[in-house]
């Protein structure tokens, strides 16, 4: 009996201490820690542990959300017809003065004096801009500048009063997991925030447009979110959405934005210059993946690897070398072509970045001048530059580019060189980014016609098949 009792008592104890085992692991699982007194250390510890956990289901958007909507606005551009333009105008009741709408976009409020950043397809044809912010107040904007090559537009408003708005943050600093919202007018519907993770950086969705470099997100974005803000959760403006990859053309989990620094440079440089100051590295190169048997013969499958240095550039001045591979820019990791590119179109001509290339198995640091970018090559075999005041004003036209040489036995070198390109397919062209688009926007197999003032003063016009 006494035995038996033993037994029983043995068994209460070990499901006690058990159920005690059980019970704390339970707790310490959810955070919370029994104890009489914790210290003073234990508590700084679990409240700094607490104030960390900034994922999972534990995030609360709710600040980030109030802080950011009320400067994100509804963007409608809207086109003016000044006069009948055809029996379906009439029939539609399009007289000399009537108005048609276009599209809506977002835009993000990013002074407190009404400067709005928006996608420059959101605006582009416009001959009126009304925005709409969250209040229901509605003005009208003018367009102070916009770059179709990175898809970014500055607008402005004239408010009564000072108006909210989304300070920039450093998108370098942005993490893939990392949670963001974004904040727009999808389908006309105002003020729409969704969450996600940053799903990746730095995508490329042309392989024919190296410039590009979007962060990648799975927040739910939509026509009419474009130009809206994609944020973290601190309330900073991370990104402006500017795309999706759909075959409905409705959301399916994959949606693109352009980085605040690239769209916080295109902005400054069009408040401060009134066009793009933009800066080259002076390189042709290309990912390993394009590239996959020089892969073993560098031992390394990341990085850019450099086919040809442009004579004159900062990389040809500074010592880059054909052959090496670029692995990092000030310290920023460089695994494919739009990490490079992606950053250097955050910079300006004259910045210095500090470049790191593997040469022959070693590792070398190299400190490079960027110089700006005048002269491109346009893929029908002709180099061009940008036309000054004076050679626009010689041939008495307000736009255009020049040709600096041929690339080609089909051209006589001596009727074109010197002549200045006005058009490219019916749209005028401006510089050489201007140039570069055109022919970037053409589609594969499709017609292309060239408009130009020849060295005569002659307007020709030349048909591609």
């Amino acid at each position: 009996m006494k035995k038996l009792a033993s037994l029983l008592m043995v068994s209460i104890l070990g499901g006690a201490i058990t159920l005690g085992s059980y019970k704390l692991f339970f707790d310490e699982e959810n955070g919370t820690f029994f104890s009489e007194e914790p210290t003073a250390t234990e508590s700084l510890i679990q409240a700094n542990y607490n104030a960390e956990r900034t994922y999972g289901t534990n995030v609360d958007f709710t600040t980030a959300a109030e802080n950011t909507v009320h400067a994100v606005v509804h963007v409608k551009n809207v086109a003016v017809y000044n006069g009948p333009r055809s029996w379906a105008d009439i029939m539609q009741g399009r007289t000399e003065s009537s108005k048609a709408l276009r599209g809506t976009g977002s835009g993000v409020i990013i002074t407190p004096d009404g400067y709005i950043v928006t996608n420059n397809h959101v605006i582009d044809g416009a001959s009126e801009l009304e925005v709409t912010l969250n209040n229901n107040k509605t003005y009208k904007a003018k367009v102070i500048g916009a770059d179709a090559i990175s898809d970014i537009a500055l607008i402005k408003v004239e408010p009564e009063e000072e108006l909210d708005y989304i300070p920039f943050g450093n998108s370098n600093n942005v993490k893939v997991g990392e949670w963001v919202l974004a904040v727009g007018n999808p389908f006309n519907l105002k003020s729409t925030v969704t969450a996600g993770i940053v799903s990746a950086k730095s995508r490329n969705l042309n392989p024919a447009a190296t410039g590009q470099s979007f962060i990648q997100t799975d927040a739910a974005i939509n026509p009419g979110n474009s130009g809206g803000a994609l944020v973290n959760i601190n309330g900073e403006l991370v990104g402006i959405n500017t795309a999706i990859t759909s075959m409905t053309g409705s959301y399916v989990g994959y949606a693109f934005a352009v980085p605040s620094n690239n769209a916080k440079k295109i902005v400054d440089d069009i408040m401060e210059y009134g066009n793009i100051q933009q800066g080259i590295l002076g390189i042709r190169g290309s990912d390993f993946t394009r590239a996959p048997e020089m892969s073993e013969e560098y031992g390394t499958t990341q990085g850019v690897f450099v086919s040809e240095v442009t004579k004159g550039s900062g990389a040809e001045k500074a010592g880059i070398k054909s052959n090496d591979v670029i692995k990092k820019i000030d310290n920023i990791s460089v695994n494919k072509f739009s990490d490079l590119t992606g950053y250097i179109n955050t910079k300006r001509p004259n910045d210095t970045v500090n470049v790191v290339v593997l040469r022959n198995g070693t590792e070398k640091e190299i400190a490079v001048k960027l110089t700006k970018l005048n002269v491109t090559q346009l893929p029908i075999g002709l180099e061009v530059t940008n036309a000054t005041k004076d050679e626009l004003k010689f041939y008495q036209t307000e736009n255009g580019v020049k040709i600096s040489k041929t690339l080609s036995d089909q051209y006589a070198e001596e009727e074109f060189v010197g002549s200045i390109i006005t058009e490219i397919n019916g749209e005028k062209i401006y510089d050489i980014r201007d140039a570069d688009e055109a022919f970037k926007s053409i589609e594969r197999g499709s017609g292309l016609s060239m408009t130009f003032i020849d060295k005569t003063g002659q307007k020709q016009r030349v048909i591609f098949r």
